[in-house]
């Protein structure tokens, strides 16, 4: 490497300093939120605080004993470990198939699968769809709509393709079929676009809400915890976290915006917890998709 120029420092310190303004701008929204879910009520200031004023937990004391948001924490952690299964379950042998050039119609399954990249049906036809195949209002509207992804496909595939053809052909010649070439060859040497690939559709599955909100608003039982994070929010006067005052104890140290804070850092802490031990598996499984494009 040459020797850097007065450019390249000033350059250099430009991108600190904004990447630090950046990142100053996306941690304050989180750390106002912790703080206010732990402060005390009684002792909160007007307008924006940085660390807590006081300490109580009592907010999240109040939102696990809810019914509602435990059951919801339940549905969400059941739909984030089964949806990237079933992704990757499917996904990965479709991805397969398209790499195999004896594969029956492989070429118009490539184009056909493309095409659902840049043209959908839309939300009304996907609903009427989602509907007739009595997917509504039922658990399994969570993870089998979501069972391949074409991005997801076309990545693995592409790292199928960066495989030696000769492992396959030693596999074959030793007398492993079709699904054993896969399964026993194939598949555990694309953990790592696969990690990234589960990953990826876990932060999805936890995230998502616009699904119960479609198909199942109408069942309290199959709620989210971002669903129940969404009513929360839109909800100033929560009447299933903020009971009487009589009946809840806790009611004089726990006031509705707390409990709004308590539900989002429950949220979001999962993921904010994990990314950082995993990214890595984002970075890797992106890199290798894109050697091929």
């Amino acid at each position: 490497m040459g020797k850097r120029t007065l450019i390249d420092w000033h350059f250099e310190i430009a991108n600190y300093l904004l990447l630090t303004v950046i990142g100053i701008m996306m941690f304050f929204p989180f750390l106002y939120i912790a703080s206010y879910s732990l402060s005390e009520p009684s002792k909160l200031p007007q307008g924006l605080i940085m660390l807590p004023a006081g300490f109580t937990v009592e907010a999240y004391i109040r939102a696990f004993q809810d019914p509602a948001v435990f059951r919801s924490i339940l549905i969400s952690v059941g739909r984030t470990v089964l949806g990237p299964a079933l992704m990757i379950f499917v996904t990965s042998m479709a991805a397969y198939c398209l790499t195999r050039n004896d594969f029956l119609g492989v070429r118009f399954w490539r184009k056909f699968f493309v095409f659902t990249m840049y043209f959908s049906s839309g939300l009304i036809p996907l609903y009427v769809l989602i509907v007739q195949l009595h997917l509504s209002k039922s658990f399994y509207v969570y993870i089998i709509p979501t069972a391949i992804s074409v991005f997801s496909m076309i990545l693995i595939k592409t790292y199928i393709e960066s495989l030696p053809d000769s492992l396959e052909e030693a596999a074959v010649v030793d007398g492993a079929n079709d699904l054993t070439v896969f399964w026993r060859v194939i598949f555990p040497l694309c953990l790592p676009v696969i990690a990234a690939m589960v990953l990826f559709s876990a932060v999805g599955q936890w995230n998502n809400f616009m699904d119960t909100q479609l198909y199942n608003a109408m069942n309290p039982e199959l709620f989210t915890l971002q669903y129940v994070l969404y009513q929360t929010l839109s909800n100033a006067n929560n009447a299933s976290l903020m009971q009487s005052s009589a009946a809840n104890p806790t009611a004089n140290t726990v006031t509705p915006e707390g409990l709004k804070m308590a539900i989002t850092m429950i949220t979001v802490l999962p993921v904010m917890m994990i990314y950082p031990f995993l990214q890595r598996y984002f970075i890797k499984g992106m890199l290798v998709g894109s050697i091929k494009g």
